[in-house]
């Protein structure tokens, strides 16, 4: 595995409401293609958030997930392990495949053999990844590793440093009062 301190040296945090309207202008630019899309499929897990806010706003009832394994934290393996692909039967244009990120391309290269022509959008890209995609809304620089708000505590709750957690009882990395 390839650690994260190889290739990220930075961080840029997607808040929940920053995703929603990330996903909200994606569909917005689906929208303009003038497709009538009739399936997203998401790359699980990351996708996952994605796929079902474009889902909502272009009105689509059939999502699908093709799962694919490619990272542990912010380490990147050597391998890509497909863990479940969708039935192909009745693929055609109309489908269209959703992902929060392409990084590197490994991931979308793969999707891209097991759905060749399908539309493929992702909400962020790097420049590695972006010539594999259709449609994205914002590119971050390759060395940037991007922190979605599933992986990460709410910034609007108070976290007690560690060193205090363990003098006062804290049983979760949200502060709470012995008392409460």
């Amino acid at each position: 595995m390839k650690d994260a301190d190889d290739c990220y040296r930075k961080t840029f945090s997607i808040s929940w409401e920053q995703m929603q309207n990330d996903c909200r202008a994606l569909a917005r630019k689906l929208l303009e293609t003038g497709r009538d899309w009739s399936r997203i499929v998401a790359i699980a897990r990351g996708g996952l958030v994605p796929a079902a806010i474009v889902a909502r706003e272009l009105n689509i009832r059939v999502v699908d997930t093709v799962c694919i394994s490619s990272y542990t934290l912010r380490s990147r393996s050597d391998t890509l392990n497909v863990l479940k692909r969708p039935d192909l039967i009745g693929m055609d244009e109309s489908w269209l495949i959703i992902d929060d990120l392409v990084d590197t391309g490994r991931t979308a290269r793969e999707v891209r053999k097991m759905f060749p022509g399908i539309y493929f959008a992702a909400i962020y890209a790097k420049p590695e990844g972006r010539p594999l995609i259709d449609a994205f809304i914002s590119e971050a620089s390759q060395d940037t590793w991007i922190l979605f708000p599933w992986d990460s505590l709410p910034t609007t709750s108070f976290v007690a440093p560690l060193a205090d957690s363990v003098h006062i009882g804290v049983t979760s990395e949200i502060y709470r009062n012995e008392s409460d």
